[in-house]
């Protein structure tokens, strides 16, 4: 298939340049209705933004266009089908999780999963296993699973029904999924892969394989994240006789808004040609300006320049994640996200000749770089690894247990009531039905002493942790 075609974009600026009246949905009647203060940002893109008239077909239902852009991915990525998602990576991974267990299911998850996989847990009642990741000690962070983890997961949990896996992590780490996916399989066992970092691994072997070409069984994919495509674009593939797709596309279709940005689908549908028609020049000088810039980080002496497994992904570590990130926003560049230790950015899949601001970026860099203390310390890791664990509780029971909050350097012990989770990345440092440990306190302690953004806990600013009441290990 020719993946220089855009057919969803294509009609509706076909449509668009018809200078259509239109008596339908959205009010701003194709940009006409609007207000002056952001008519000149709107302007255009309101053009585009229809609903589902005749000729620009369905998402829940597509026999046109959309399915015809549909099917381009489904070639570029070589899969059984594949979807357009509008409402992001989360409803990929709510829609893959409850398609593909029920009710009471054992299913074994890598503890650091985004928390849209552990919300689609609660939603399934399911029984979920929580396998840890290894510890990355350079970057100080959790990476992936290892094989020996899962195959112990599997010998004491023989009947679980399917493996939920983050590749790569949010630092562009990788880990052996193929041995991983292949030993699931040897069990019948479906592997489910949010993929929300790694949309573009196929670009060339430049990068690490995607868990696509590896062989999981569902993959969910953000598009924004590393493609031109708009904030809530994501792609969800699908190879596999392990999960009924008629149950996958019911939830997808219960899950996603009956009224889809067109906007956000003709974007989809841009970047995935974007990326079908990306060739080894492309690749040769990214690689060249990608090089450039890492090259020009890496001669400073006050930071510690980390490439990991996707080029696309680089992390600067300094003696505080945080505090570098507010020194270079004060100068106008916006990282992805700090930690204790890092500040991570995620470089941009630009093609030949394209313009960029990477240089204009290492100036502004070397500039705050130069005003930061020249040693710092070897990330330390606080968070002991849990191994094989499961809840203390079923989430029906704890629908029914009441909760209180108590001061946080009392928890330990205490059964955890709420989802604790940094932000990003957005993977819970402590979970409902988790026994709280001495380890994560300090950690939670210390996130908020260096004004972390933290999801959940209400009541963290007043050094209150929410607890199950009755319950007590």
């Amino acid at each position: 298939m020719d993946q220089s075609n855009t057919p969803l974009f294509s009609r509706l600026a076909l449509h668009s340049e018809g200078r259509p009246i239109s008596f339908h949905v959205p009010g701003h009647k194709n940009g006409m209705v609007f207000s002056k203060k952001g008519k000149s940002f709107f302007d255009e893109i309101l053009k585009l933004d229809a609903t589902e008239i005749t000729g620009l077909d369905d998402l829940h239902d597509p026999d046109g266009v959309i399915l015809e852009a549909e099917d381009l991915l489904k070639d570029l990525y070589k899969t059984d089908k594949s979807f357009f998602l509008i409402n992001g990576s989360t409803v990929g991974n709510l829609a893959m999780v409850l398609a593909s267990i029920n009710e009471d299911d054992i299913v074994l998850v890598q503890r650091n999963s985004h928390k849209s996989i552990m919300n689609a847990l609660k939603l399934a009642k399911a029984r979920p296993v929580l396998i840890s990741p290894e510890y990355n000690e350079e970057y100080g962070v959790a990476a992936g699973l290892t094989v020996k983890a899962v195959e112990s997961s599997i010998r004491q949990y023989p009947g679980a029904r399917a493996l939920i896996l983050t590749y790569p992590n949010y630092y562009g780490l990788t880990y052996d999924l193929k041995s991983i996916i292949d030993l699931a399989h040897a069990h019948v066992i479906p592997v489910l892969v949010d993929e929300a970092h790694g949309v573009h691994l196929i670009a060339g072997d430049f990068f690490p394989e995607s868990a696509v070409e590896l062989g999981a069984d569902i993959v969910v994919q953000s598009a924004h994240k590393s493609l031109p495509a708009m904030t809530m674009g994501a792609f969800l593939h699908y190879q596999t006789g392990l999960v009924p797709i008629s149950k996958l596309k019911f939830y997808l279709q219960a899950l996603q808004s009956s009224s889809p940005s067109y906007p956000l689908m003709a974007s989809l549908d841009l970047a995935r040609s974007y990326l079908g028609t990306y060739n080894q020049e492309d690749l040769s000088y990214l690689k060249t300006e990608l090089k450039k810039f890492s090259g020009r980080l890496d001669k400073l002496g006050s930071i510690r320049v980390l490439t990991g497994n996707d080029p696309l992904k680089l992390t600067i570590q300094s003696w505080s994640g945080f505090e570098l990130q507010t020194r270079l926003e004060a100068k106008g560049v916006y990282t992805e996200l700090a930690d204790p230790y890092n500040v991570l950015l995620v470089l941009p899949l630009i093609k030949r000749n394209m313009g960029h601001r990477l240089e204009e970026a290492a100036e502004k860099i070397e500039e705050v770089v130069s005003t930061i203390p020249n040693e710092f310390e070897k990330p330390v890791l606080t968070i002991r690894n849990k191994g094989i664990s499961t809840l203390s509780a079923s989430y029906k029971e704890m629908d029914n247990q009441p909760g209180e909050y108590i001061p946080l350097e009392e928890s330990a012990g205490r059964v955890c009531a709420e989802q604790i989770i940094p932000y990003p990345p957005g993977i819970p440092l402590c979970l409902p039905g988790e026994i709280v440990t001495i380890e994560e306190i300090n950690m939670i302690k210390s996130l908020i002493n260096q004004d972390a953004k933290i999801q959940g806990g209400e009541y963290l600013h007043a050094g209150k942790i929410k607890v199950f009441k009755s319950w007590r290990i």
